[in-house]
């Protein structure tokens, strides 16, 4: 695979670009300069893919002020949560069209799967067809946990892509086979979470007090990357880009000093890893919510 092919499939999140965003993130919100800055040098490496939100602060307002800089890339958005009406999640999609100025957006994906579980949930779908088909958006999806069972959203709703979590230390999807039947469903996968908000890069003394009980684990599988001769940050896209499902793998920065770090260890070659030995099954460690 080229640097070219490895790049195309790295998508830019943007949470970081509307709030303060990631337990790792000392940084804050990232300055509208800089943000630029970032779209432009990922627009030079080729990457393709931009994901938001109308929940991610401002990020939305943001992308939509650099138009110019946006119009190389696809992008993805998000819905508000049903809890706020239907009509208003109608509402809230379109304006994220007006804010981003974009017709159509690439992708509007339903942001909490329990929307569709609820009695509204194949109503709120069939109107979020009648947008796409409006020519508002490109494509619809669902964001889900791995819990949410993705297999079985995709086969009653039959999205565009799905976006799932999905890191070196989160391999509940691979072991339990969601991946491939999602990636046999025709789904396009956007794999999130890869570096978990940066847990594996973290120093003991620095994790939350919910996940200190994992700092053991954690100890062990930075060895195992240390007797590799890799980095958390290299294995970390590795096993993402590694995994032939994947489509786009969502990354995110504070400046643009971290992107340059992440393309150049995405371009390195994977290390020779068990990567199952990798994998954590704490349920606490694997939902950031819950931190």
């Amino acid at each position: 695979m080229t640097r070219a092919d490895i790049f195309a499939r790295l998508g830019l999140g943007t949470a970081q670009f509307g709030q303060a965003y990631g337990v790792s993130n000392a940084r804050g919100r990232v300055p509208v300069e800089e943000v630029a800055a970032i779209l432009r040098r990922c627009a030079q490496a080729g990457m393709r893919t931009l994901d938001t939100a109308p929940g991610y602060g401002d990020a939305e307002t943001v992308l939509g002020s650099c138009v110019g800089l946006t119009a190389p890339f696809r992008i993805v958005t998000k819905t508000i949560l049903l809890r706020d009406g239907l009509d208003a999640v109608l509402n809230r999609a379109r304006r994220s069209v007006e804010i981003l100025r974009r017709r159509p957006v690439d992708f509007l994906l339903v942001h909490a799967a329990r929307d569709l579980a609820s009695p509204e949930g194949d109503r709120l779908w069939r109107e979020l067809r009648a947008l796409r088909d409006e020519g508002l958006f490109r494509g619809l999806g669902i964001s889900a946990y791995a819990a949410e069972d993705p297999v079985a959203l995709a086969q009653r709703y039959r999205p565009d892509a799905m976006q799932i979590p999905l890191s070196l230390i989160d391999q509940r999807l691979v072991h339990n086979g969601a991946l491939g039947a999602l990636k046999d469903l025709g789904v396009e996968i956007h794999a999130r979470s890869i570096f978990l908000q940066g847990l594996l890069f973290m120093a003991e003394e620095k994790l939350p007090p919910k996940l200190r009980g994992a700092a053991p684990q954690l100890h062990a599988i930075r060895e195992r990357i240390d007797e590799a001769g890799s980095t958390p940050l290299a294995v970390a896209l590795a096993f993402a880009l590694g995994r032939p499902e994947v489509d786009v793998a969502l990354v995110g920065v504070t400046v643009d000093s971290e992107l340059e770090e992440i393309l150049d260890a995405a371009a390195r070659p994977a290390p020779a890893i068990d990567w199952a030995a990798c994998a954590m099954d704490d349920e606490m460690v694997l939902t950031p919510s819950l931190w």
